[in-house]
């Protein structure tokens, strides 16, 4: 039995969550969110509640239950706080900017590597070893995130590379003379 898919879904104030068959819509002040639901499980309204059921006792309707809950979840969230991520650039000479719909990133290449920021994700480079991703939709910034992470990660001698803020290198002993 799904733990996570028991709890109804909280609808704050400002969001419009509207359940049309499988298909659920969020509406709040940082856009517009759908997701649809597998067969698995029934969804429905009840008094600013999106409550998730399943409709069998097998394990693909009891994973798909809380799965749904939770993407239900992330997307109340999204439309009403949001999502964000933070970068760290380490490096000689590594750095970040933004040119229009770009961001170009100076990584240690012969060349600079631009990237294009999709449509609802926004990206602020406040300090040019810093990067902050911030959207609705929590799986696209992730995404994108681990998109400009994968260009140069961190690598465990000189701690060089591309790293979430939060993550630690573990740093590895060099060579010994």
């Amino acid at each position: 039995m799904s733990r996570v898919g028991k709890h109804p879904v909280a609808v704050p104030a400002g969001v419009e969550v509207a359940v049309a068959g499988r298909r659920v819509t969020a509406k709040g002040k940082l856009g517009l969110l759908s997701f649809e639901a597998t067969d698995d499980v029934v969804l429905s309204l009840e008094d600013k509640k999106v409550v998730v059921k399943p409709t069998s006792n097998t394990k693909r309707a009891r994973t798909m239950w809380g799965t749904a809950r939770a993407r239900i979840q992330n997307m109340v969230i999204g439309v009403s706080e949001g999502y964000s991520r933070e970068l760290e650039i380490n490096g000689v000479g590594y750095r970040a900017a933004l040119a229009g719909k770009n961001l170009n990133l100076q990584l240690g290449f012969s060349h600079e590597v631009n990237y294009p920021i999709p449509q609802g994700i926004t990206i602020k480079c406040e300090k040019p070893t810093s990067i902050l991703i911030s959207g609705a939709d929590k799986q696209t910034v992730g995404q994108v995130a681990a998109e400009i992470r994968s260009y140069r990660p961190p690598e465990p001698y000189k701690g060089k590379g591309v790293k979430y803020v939060e993550e630690t290198i573990v740093r590895k002993e060099g060579k010994k003379k």
